[in-house]
């Protein structure tokens, strides 16, 4: 590895794979490390990863919400333990860390948008074990960023777009919850604004999402007007569905913190849902 490449860790998932694409439009050098050669909860794969790398991107996750409720242990030792060896090792090398996490920290059960400041209360398994990864990284004091992501999608991975498209081609009339809330988050966008940080390196917690919030009906909605799909759409409570995990209703993100750092305001999430439905 030369001396000024970044490591991307899980380079292979939905946003790895765009921050790869990203990082080589930008001519930023990188590698990328991803199961099966690379392991995070692999010690010393995750040092070989990231000797000689000049910062590191951590994407790697176990982020299957529903399986984490009954594989909690193997969740926790990918999003969790991990992190935490990371931090270490990357303190030891003094290398910045940009780690990703995720809205699922909080309990949703706030009236306004989430801050940096407010304590995390995660509701469900997952949320915990990527709360502990946040903990165990920043008790490590290497330098690091945290960036929390919300209503991720793209092309490289099930996402809640892909799976809503899938279930139209089975059955025409669909149920979505209309209570849970968020910014619907593009990861070509993320991966821009991960460039941008790549730059600059900054220290701290930082929430980023796209502008404007939306309900998941109303998302659904949005696809299925711009895609131009008869599809007979109503909206349901998250009550009325039975699963593993409980999911926050809130996930809105206030994302004044980030903005700061951003040479250009931040995209309202219809132009890059539209642009990504366009590319399907």
């Amino acid at each position: 590895m030369a001396e000024d490449t970044v490591a991307i860790l899980g380079g292979k998932g939905m946003l790895g794979t765009d921050l790869a694409r990203e990082c080589t439009r930008q001519g930023i050098n990188f590698e990328v490390f991803d199961l099966p050669e690379f392991d995070i909860t692999n010690e010393q794969h995750l040092g070989k990863a990231i000797r000689d790398a000049k910062a590191i991107i951590n994407c790697a996750a176990y982020t299957d919400v529903e399986k984490t409720e009954s594989e909690t242990n193997p969740a926790y030792q990918v999003n969790g333990a991990a992190v935490g060896r990371l931090g270490a090792l990357a303190r030891q090398a003094n290398i910045w860390v940009l780690h990703i996490s995720t809205d699922f920290v909080f309990d949703g059960k706030s009236e306004r948008p989430y801050l940096e400041t407010d304590l995390p209360n995660p509701i469900n398994a997952y949320g915990k074990t990527k709360l502990a990864g946040e903990q165990l990284l920043v008790e490590s004091r290497c330098r690091c960023c945290i960036m929390r992501l919300e209503w991720t999608y793209g092309c490289h991975g099930n996402n809640f777009v892909t799976k809503l498209l899938k279930k139209t081609e089975t059955d025409k009339q669909l149920k979505v919850v209309d209570d849970q809330v968020g910014s619907p988050t593009a990861t070509t966008q993320v991966a821009k604004v991960i460039c941008r940080l790549l730059r600059k390196k900054p220290e701290g917690l930082f929430h980023f999402a796209s502008a404007g919030y939306v309900s998941r009906f109303e998302m659904a909605k949005f696809i299925f007007d711009k895609l131009n799909m008869p599809v007979d759409l109503s909206g349901c409570k998250t009550s009325d569905y039975v699963s593993a995990a409980v999911r926050p209703l809130n996930s809105r993100f206030d994302c004044s913190k980030i903005k700061a750092l951003l040479s250009e305001p931040i995209e309202p999430w219809q132009g890059p849902l539209e642009r990504f439905l366009r590319q399907l």
